[in-house]
């Protein structure tokens, strides 16, 4: 079985299985597994740290991005318990600190450490603890099955036609293996899959259909290009070896880290 087929397998595993979360299980199975992703993307996340020889409280960062969103789900649940996610990421912040103080080594990487491991809670937690938030949306199941299609018919677009006929490298010391040529073929395919499928799972009108298109392809390719850049300097191929062809857990998510958090502020305005 060569690569490409493998990696078809997986991706159609994932498919099904996405399918089932999101219109299948009910809303707080749908909030738990949003939490396991993050947590295994945290873990991973942490582990390509180390590599860089920097010390982190990988199990602490892990055990509290996880938490972000069952806080956000429970807030929802509980109303008068709704001002929980800001608590939860002002608690983390302080133990950050405080974790620092009982070192018993005389370490000069406090102020990276710490750094790192709030942008993790940032980055990789909070962001991807919008598709909680947009499932709580009345049409939330629709929401979010579109938000997927759109970034991820993305990054297939790119994938299929840069490994076919790209020739010119987007950016070579951090991507080498991303054209120009993808590039544009996968905005392509997400703006056409956007205003085909906008109006019925959205109610979003062809012109808005498109521009979210447009803004879901193009920043979810940052959101590609960025852990990229941060496996690049970490000296690692792959974040974990869990998917198969398609890498760890952080290499399933990192497009939808930048298109989760914008789309829903796009459904909230328009």
């Amino acid at each position: 079985m060569d690569k490409l087929l493998r990696r078809a397998v997986t991706s159609v595993l994932l498919i099904f299985f996405v399918w089932m979360t999101v219109y299948k299980f009910p809303v707080w199975l749908f909030c738990l597994i949003v939490a396991l992703f993050v947590g295994f993307a945290q873990f991973e996340f942490f582990k390509m740290v180390e590599k860089r020889r920097i010390f982190v409280y990988k199990y602490f960062g892990t055990v509290v991005g996880s938490l972000v969103p069952l806080v956000i789900f429970t807030g929802y649940i509980f109303q008068e318990m709704k001002n929980l996610e800001p608590i939860l990421i002002m608690v983390a912040g302080l133990f950050a600190f405080t974790l620092q103080f009982v070192r018993k080594d005389n370490a000069g990487d406090h102020l990276v450490s710490i750094s790192v491991t709030l942008f993790s809670l940032f980055y990789i937690s909070w962001f991807f603890s919008f598709f909680v938030k947009l499932r709580l949306l009345a049409n939330g199941a629709n929401y979010v099955a579109f938000l997927i299609l759109i970034t991820k018919s993305a990054d297939i677009g790119a994938y299929l036609v840069g490994s076919r006929i790209g020739k010119n490298e987007l950016i070579p010391r951090i991507s080498p293996n991303k054209t120009k040529e993808g590039t544009l073929a996968g905005i392509v395919f997400s703006v056409f899959l956007a205003a085909m499928l906008g109006r019925g799972l959205t109610g979003f009108s062809f012109l808005h259909s498109i521009v979210i298109g447009l803004i879901l392809s193009v920043s979810g390719q940052i959101g590609d290009l960025a852990e990229s850049l941060i496996k690049r300097d970490c000296g690692v191929k792959d974040s974990g070896p869990c998917l198969g062809e398609i890498g760890g857990f952080f290499d399933l998510i990192d497009s939808l880290l930048f298109t989760a958090p914008i789309f829903y502020f796009y459904v909230k305005t328009f």
